[in-house]
């Protein structure tokens, strides 16, 4: 019977639903290996063609695994909490849970039919109750956690409170918040519960502050930066403000050394650890205060300890030694000090510009180098080291959250300081002796210094020195390591998502039971903000935390923050914003080591077998984002010793992006400029004035657009008359990104309905290199099903009867399959998979041109396309008469350099110039013995017609030419 894809692909996906062919086993003496993929957000479109790239070639990796004796663990599930899902709940009203599982069933319903070899007993949803459980569980032991600088390592912060005790705050060294108190331990053990708690609170590792977010009013929600474009959310396009909210944060900076000291030990593409250590940031340089002038100026030589916050502005900078240039200060427009530093006359330019600044996301206000904006506020700060009176300005180019929220700006060697100080005729002071600032800003650190009082004449390297030395001496500043990284923002302003295990009073978090986990989603009437504007959670009626007493002779204070003094059984209102979308996917790879383990996240057993991430691929565009939080909190879990792991992905590989290939149709314009109902082919366009129209490419096929279809493609074409070339309507062609407004999306389950799974798998591996962005083209797809046709065919005779033969193969069939073993190896292990599906096809051509059907060859041979194209080739492993399902797990080949060795060589006969055909002849064999093994060859003499040659010319290992 000829290829019945159909058939063969629904039942072996049966097959290895019903007998669990992929499950891992959690203990063996096999050598583990873990791939995974990034799981997907299950969104209500499902998979379109550019989605899968990246599972197929993880799961042609981890079949390769098994066959090559690994124990793999290649498990697959949703992250399922979105704000896709609860904008479809507000718009209808429908629980965002019903939603989600609807999406899911899609979801697995294509995954399973592209035939992935999934360990499904893992399946992990984030917004699952029994996922988000531990979720909300690692959460508490951040809050429960401070960082230990001279450990260089979360410890528990009753550790922290244990020193408080006995020596104060003496001695200290933690990663916290600036403004941390100083007492004794008598102090300490003086203040109030309260006290106690609010001063814990600012060295905890989630933490609540008040910070600058991305607010959208229309959404009710605070939005991460990937999720704005250009002043407005990417979902729905509503306008996105910047807005100062107390906000739960996550002490990611306390892991900012470590976490690029790391990317030195992970193989990880270049360009991606390069994004990581550039969104880290880490700078050495020095913090320095300027005194707000309140005249008259003070004294130089009165010391800056004493001045209380209102009256300095912290700048943090690298070049210290450009301090003499500092010709004004710049503040981001959001500085706490704005208010207090705005004259009466200034304040309806800074109020204007605050507003204007509010409308960009801190992305656009980094990315915006060109232009220059600002206002001045009225103010004027001392230079602390030669008593200057400097304008402070704001500006948005200066961020609220980087450093210190302001800048010293040094117009002579900054270029946006420059282009700020040209465009405002603010001073621009040359401060080295070898700059020229005549039309732009000077960097350098060569020569030597001039205008700059006690540094004139020093080099860089002294100059630096003198000025941190200076500064400490006067208190207005010393040496830091700072960092462009910030804490990252942990809240969110939703329903669907997280519920944080947190309750309040007096103003203050306390963790709610561990027992009492999880703390699950309450109902709400609307998954709207409150009409006072506070989160959808604030809608749940009765939803409060009910806290236990205090057991007798309980401490003061709790050093996991439960509220032991007073709490009786009275009620608390829950936090209620929830947490972001990348709470449940920075840990997730260790649940699915054992996602059904209610007693821990994973077992210590199961962490120890599986430890980490040997593969992880997905998309670069989770640089910052995803794959910066899981380190971060893989180095955590780390520290409190719950993983075994410094990091979690070995080895990383981002596969590119399929992007569309839209095809357009050229629509006739009347003299008004009208457009009409008369459509011309591509090729005729230049004779007429048109306009282009996307049109849907499952209606083109090879760009010639089917006409009926395209007048069923909206009711006003149905009418629609057409100038074609040559009979036939000629599409125009270009590639974009991959989306229902251009008409270019291309859904899997279509070609596979027509082509099947395997023919799928195969042509997007061989559309290019895996980690190349390229274009779908389903023209080419033709040919890689008339392979797998022309594979299935080398097992059968002409009548399509299963025909396989027991005989030796020959040399040329050795060699033919111990080149593809080689080959797909080689490919394999470095993930080059195109190039394996080129190798296929000349293989099966070479087999079929000697008639192979040897099962020593094909047997060995399915086994080595079986990563690739799986369905086909368990059918016909079976066929061979190996057990149903053994196939996954059969030794791969071994590869045999002996059959490589040439013995022969297939000599081009040619008869008077002019190739007639080719002879296997052995490479033994001296001139005169090849002569005559050709002229005794029946089918040369044919071609000679039995007349005998006039000369015979032999080169040998390249040509025989007979000349007659």
């Amino acid at each position: 019977m000829d290829y019945q894809f159909k058939d063969i692909e629904k039942k072996w996906q049966q097959f290895w639903a019903d007998h669990q062919t992929f499950k891992a086993e959690d203990k063996t003496a096999k050598p583990k290996y873990y791939v995974l993929d990034m799981f997907p957000y299950p969104s209500g479109a499902g998979l379109h063609v550019g989605h899968p790239l990246g599972y197929i070639a993880s799961d042609i990796f981890a079949r390769y695994k098994r066959l090559k004796g690994f124990n793999v663990l290649h498990p697959m599930g949703y992250d399922s909490f979105g704000l896709p899902a609860e904008q479809y709940a507000i718009q209808t009203g429908q629980h965002p849970a019903i939603t989600t599982e609807t999406n899911i069933a899609t979801y697995r319903r294509q995954l399973d039919q592209i035939g992935f070899s999934f360990d499904w007993s893992r399946e992990v949803r984030t917004s699952s109750p029994d996922y988000y459980k531990w979720t909300q569980w690692i959460f508490m032991r951040l809050f429960n956690s401070w960082y230990n600088k001279d450990a260089d390592k979360a410890e528990s912060i009753a550790k922290l409170v244990e020193h408080f005790e006995q020596n104060g705050s003496a001695g200290i060294n933690a990663v916290c918040d600036d403004e941390i108190l100083s007492f004794t331990a008598d102090e300490w053990m003086a203040k109030s519960h309260n006290d106690q708690q609010a001063e814990l609170l600012k060295y905890r590792l989630t933490y609540l502050r008040e910070s600058t977010v991305n607010w959208c009013p229309a959404l009710g929600t605070v939005l991460a930066n990937d999720e704005v474009k250009d002043g407005f959310s990417e979902r729905g396009g509503f306008p996105v403000e910047q807005k100062k909210m107390m906000q739960w944060s996550m002490r990611i900076t306390a892991y900012a050394d470590r976490l690029l000291k790391g990317l030195d030990t992970i193989d990880w593409p270049e360009p991606l650890k390069e994004m990581q250590r550039n969104w880290i940031g880490k700078s050495v340089g020095a913090l320095v205060k300027f005194r707000i002038s309140d005249f008259p100026f003070r004294n130089l030589d009165d010391t800056f300890d004493t001045e209380p916050t209102s009256k300095v502005i912290e700048v943090f900078t690298t070049r210290a030694d450009t301090i003499f240039g500092t010709t004004f200060l710049v503040l981001a427009p959001e500085h706490e000090l704005v208010t207090s530093l705005t004259t009466p006359e200034q304040k309806g330019d800074i109020d204007a510009y605050i507003t204007q600044a509010k409308k960009k996301s801190e992305l656009e206000r980094m990315a915006d180098a060109k232009t220059v904006s600002g206002a001045f506020t009225g103010s004027f700060a001392i230079n602390p080291v030669s008593g200057e009176k400097v304008q402070i300005w704001i500006a948005d180019y200066v961020l609220a959250g980087y450093g210190t929220g302001a800048v010293m700006a040094v117009p002579s060697g900054d270029q946006r300081d420059y282009l700020f100080a040209k465009h405002y005729n603010l001073p621009i002071i040359p401060i080295i002796d070898i700059q020229n600032i005549e039309t732009e800003a000077d960097p350098t650190k060569e020569g030597h210094y001039i205008n700059s009082g006690f540094i004139n004449g020093l080099t860089y390297k002294e100059a630096t020195a003198a000025v941190v030395a200076k500064l400490e001496e006067i208190g207005a500043g010393k040496a830091k390591v700072n960092f462009r990284m910030r804490d990252a923002i942990f809240g969110r302003q939703r329903y669907w998502g997280e519920p944080v295990p947190v309750y309040f009073k007096d103003g203050l978090p306390y963790l709610i039971d561990e027992k009492d986990l999880p703390l699950v989603l309450p109902e709400v009437d609307k998954y709207l903000p409150t009409e006072s504007g506070e989160p959808p959670l604030a809608r749940a009626t009765g939803w409060n935390y009910k806290a236990a007493a205090p057991a007798k002779g309980a401490a003061k204070v709790s050093p996991t923050g439960g509220d032991l003094e007073g709490a009786g059984a009275d009620t608390f209102p829950y936090e209620h914003s929830t947490m972001p979308g990348w709470a449940g996917s920075s840990w997730y790879w260790y649940r699915y080591m054992d996602a059904h383990n209610d007693k821990a996240f994973a077992s210590e057993q199961a962490i120890e077998y599986w430890k980490d991430v040997d593969l992880y691929i997905g998309g670069s565009e989770h640089a910052t984002g995803h794959l910066l939080y899981s380190r971060f909190w893989n180095k955590f879990l780390k520290d409190i010793g719950k993983v075994v792991e410094e990091e979690p992905f070995k080895k990383l590989i981002n596969q590119g992006m399929i992007q569309g290939r839209s095809n357009f149709v050229y629509r006739l314009v009347d003299e008004l400029g009208r457009g009409t109902n008369t459509f011309i082919s591509h090729g005729l366009i230049k004779a007429y004035h048109t306009v282009p129209m996307h049109v849907d490419v499952n209606i083109v096929d090879n760009d010639i657009l089917n006409l009926e279809k395209f007048k069923k493609f909206r009711s006003d074409f149905a009418d629609a008359e057409f100038i074609l070339e040559n009979g036939k309507y000629v599409c125009g062609v270009e590639v974009e990104k991959m989306s229902k407004s251009k008409f270019n999306v291309v859904n899997p389950d279509d070609l596979m309905e027509r082509y099947g799974a395997d023919t799928l798998r195969m042509y997007e591996m061989f559309l290019g290199p895996l980690e190349q962005s390229k274009p779908w083209n389903t023209n080419g797809i033709e040919g890689v099903f008339k392979f797998l046709r022309k594979f299935w065919r080398l097992f059968h005779n002409d009548a399509w009867d299963f025909k396989v033969s027991g005989d030796e193969p020959s040399k040329a069939e050795l060699k033919s399959l111990h080149k593809i073993i080689r080959k797909v190896e080689e490919d394999v292990e470095r993930f080059s998979f195109n190039t394996s599906v080129s190798s296929f096809m000349i293989a099966v051509n070479e087999l079929t041109d000697l008639k192979c059907n040897k099962r020593a060859i094909l047997q060995d041979l399915v086994i080595v396309l079986s990563p690739y194209a799986p369905h086909i080739c368990e059918e016909l492993w079976t066929l061979l008469g190996n057990e149903a399902g053994t196939l996954s797990y059969t030794p791969y080949p071994k590869f045999n350099p002996a059959y490589m060795v040439e013995d022969e060589y297939a000599y081009p006969i040619s008869i008077n110039g002019k190739t007639k055909m080719n002879l296997n002849i052995s490479l033994s064999l001296d001139p005169s013995a090849i002569e005559a093994f050709v002229l005794t060859n029946a089918d040369v003499q044919k071609y000679l017609d039995h007349k005998a040659p006039k000369k015979v010319i032999v080169v040998k290992g390249r040509i025989v030419n007979i000349v007659l």
